[in-house]
């Protein structure tokens, strides 16, 4: 049996729904052996320029000393059961007039983390920004809103190749251990069939992307948050991706993305066994500086 590990977990900090005891006592009953908490963070932005139903979903900027004392008080309380450790999911965003956001070790010392995720959820265009994995209804509107050609069609191969795009440029950019579901802009594909995975276009921008994920020197995890959430019957990254990565040495973990005690371990040996198919032989965690290897 594979040792049971997740760093990409959420809670009521952010737009998780049980609390970060709540989600270690049910890492504790389901044989886990490592959890680390990853709070959405867009530190030091704050959410105030992303007003919109569910603009919950960052840490207030005041709760995150709150978030990290309460993670290192869990830590020490149930070190003799499980080992803790304190993330930052740590989203990518840049604009001239609202500011920057990148995910760096020297913007979130002050906090002191085990381990950050950069994360793309945003892409940003000269008519505006919208949040890649929102509803399929609000990506449809703002496809329309930001990427209308002149002739009125919708250039949905410029909105692939800008969020890829930005992936690149957070890679360039940012200092952090693992790289957020790579291809989440596949997320409301299912629905909105907006793009074809196996066009060339599209695998040139995979490939593109995992030179800067090798460059940069990341663990690319290998999320289950679609398949826990019924939007997709897949894990990120896709086979093809996943396939480019091992090519290119990139070390990979899995993670559910859990926001419920129910979704931690969600998938977990599906996502193990397309690891292995793949040609990886192991799984690698990063913490404080230093990877834990899990055989496959």
């Amino acid at each position: 049996m594979i040792q049971k590990i997740n760093l990409h977990t959420h809670t009521t900090f952010c737009d998780g729904k049980n609390t970060a005891e709540e989600m270690i006592l049910s890492a504790i009953s389901k044989g886990f052996t490592m959890l680390g908490f990853s709070g959405h963070c867009i530190h030091p932005l704050t959410s105030d320029f992303y007003k919109t139903p569910d603009d919950d979903w960052h840490m207030a900027a005041n709760n995150i000393p709150v978030y990290a004392e309460q993670i290192n008080a869990l830590k020490e309380k149930y070190k003799n059961q499980i080992s803790i450790f304190l993330g930052f999911e740590a989203d990518y965003f840049e604009d001239s007039k609202i500011g920057s956001a990148i995910p760096d070790f020297a913007s979130y010392a002050q906090f002191n983390p085990d381990y950050l995720i950069g994360s793309v959820h945003f892409v940003n265009t000269s008519k505006g920004f919208y949040t890649v994995d929102h509803t399929a209804e609000n990506i449809k509107e703002n496809l329309k809103l930001l990427y209308s050609t002149p002739a009125g069609n919708i250039d949905n191969k410029k909105a692939i190749c800008d969020y890829f795009e930005a992936e690149r440029q957070m890679l360039k950019k940012g200092n952090f251990s693992i790289l957020g579901h790579p291809d989440l802009i596949r997320k409301r594909n299912p629905v909105l069939k907006f793009f074809d995975e196996e066009e060339s276009w599209y695998k040139e921008q995979v490939k593109l992307t995992v030179k800067e994920i090798q460059k940069a020197g990341v663990v690319a995890e290998i999320n289950t948050g679609a398949i826990a959430r019924g939007c997709m019957d897949d894990v990120y990254p896709s086979a093809f991706m996943l396939e480019q990565l091992f090519n290119a040495g990139v070390p990979v973990c899995v993670n559910s993305d859990s926001h419920n005690t129910e979704t931690l371990d969600c998938a977990f040996d599906r996502a193990c066994a397309i690891a292995k198919k793949t040609g990886y032989k192991e799984l690698s965690y990063p913490v404080k500086d230093k990877l834990i290897h899990i055989p496959l």
